[in-house]
């Protein structure tokens, strides 16, 4: 399966994630062993960026969960739940009092 952000293909988890958030991925979340001086600048650049940008972590957020909901089963091994129309409730079962299904 080929996986696409925008028009660029992603070939890589890594690379999808970069292509998602338009930022390498170490940015945000730091890369092991860096200096003080590294995180401060890191985490002044990330600070610029989302000044620039403050719809950004909904952005990301949004992308993210379409990818998880798209591709669960894979990603995951798990199989999707049920869901029951929203505004509707069902009635509490015969036998069980104020329980309700």
């Amino acid at each position: 399966m080929r996986t696409y952000v925008g028009s660029s293909e992603a070939v890589s988890v890594n690379e999808f994630i970069e292509l998602a958030l338009g930022t390498p991925l170490e940015l945000w979340i730091g890369v092991e062993g860096e200096s003080a001086e590294e995180r401060a600048a890191r985490l002044d650049a990330a600070r610029d960026i989302l000044a620039e940008y403050p719809g950004l972590p909904d952005d990301v957020s949004r992308v993210a969960a379409q990818v998880i909901e798209a591709n669960a089963p894979e990603l995951f091994n798990i199989a999707p739940l049920m869901r029951r129309p929203s505004g509707r409730r069902s009635a509490a079962r015969p036998g069980r009092k104020g329980v309700a299904a």
